[in-house]
Order: C-alpha cells, then structure tokens, then sequence
C-alpha cells in the first residue's frame, strides 16, 4: 500500500470531520440563540448562520491540500505524515471556531451587539488551518 496516497485520501477526510463537529456545535447554538430571540419576541437575526457556517473551509482546505498531495512527487511516508499533521490542525481549528461561533451567536443573539468582535475571534481559529495549508504546500513545492 502506498502511504502517500492514504495520506492524500486522509487530507480531505480529517479535516472535513473537523467541519462536521465545528458547524454542528455552532449549529445548535445558533438554533438555541433563535429559539431564544423568539421566545422573547425579539428578531432573529439571520446573520447566525456566518457562524454556524464558517467551519465548512476547512474541508475545502482539505480537498486543496489532497490535490497538491496527489500531483506531489515526494516521498511517500512524507506525504503521509504532512498530510495527516495538516488534516489534524485544521480540523481541530474547525472544532474550535464552531465553539467560538457559538458563543458569538449567544451573545449576538442576546445584545445585538459585537458581531465584529466575535467574527474576528472565529477569524483567527479560520487562520491556523490557512497556516496548515500554506505551509504544508510551500514543504511540498
């Protein structure tokens, strides 16, 4: 078996399960944060689902890093371990950005009020999996 190409194939997954569990918790704290707008007759604000969407980037920086594995000519057992050190770091930076995005969606939801303080604080969860990207990139050219 070729470790490269499990490698390439674990890119995209890993960090895809990553966005699964990051849009999931932002998810249900953006629903939870209506469900409480509407309880107390205020309007929802549509502008939740930034948060609750922003994890999904991270798959497509998954499948970039795949295609760049894929057309690599390295080493196999390299391609392998950039590959799943990438995947890693940017679902671990999806997991924690849903929980940021939850926790703007709470407070957006209850003052109306920070949304560009709290879209920065999931920003910043945004650019370690860009960091994960680029540089495993720059390591494969």
């Amino acid at each position: 078996m070729n470790l490269g190409l499990l490698g390439t194939a674990l890119a995209m997954g890993i960090a895809a399960l990553g966005s699964a569990i990051g849009i999931g918790i932002a998810g249900q704290a953006s629903i939870g944060a209506w469900k409480k707008c509407y309880m107390n007759n205020k309007a929802a604000p549509f502008i939740l689902t930034v948060f609750a969407g922003a994890p999904l980037t991270q798959t497509i920086y998954g499948f970039l890093l795949m295609q760049q594995l894929k057309s690599s000519i390295a080493d196999p057992a390299f391609l392998f371990g950039i590959a799943i050190a990438s995947a890693i770091a940017m679902a671990f930076s999806a997991i924690f950005q849903g929980k940021a995005g939850a926790a703007g969606a709470d407070a957006l939801a209850e003052t109306g009020k920070g949304f560009s303080q709290y879209i920065t604080v999931v920003g910043l969860c945004e650019t370690v999996a860009l960091f994960a990207l680029v540089f495993s990139m720059v390591a494969l050219a």
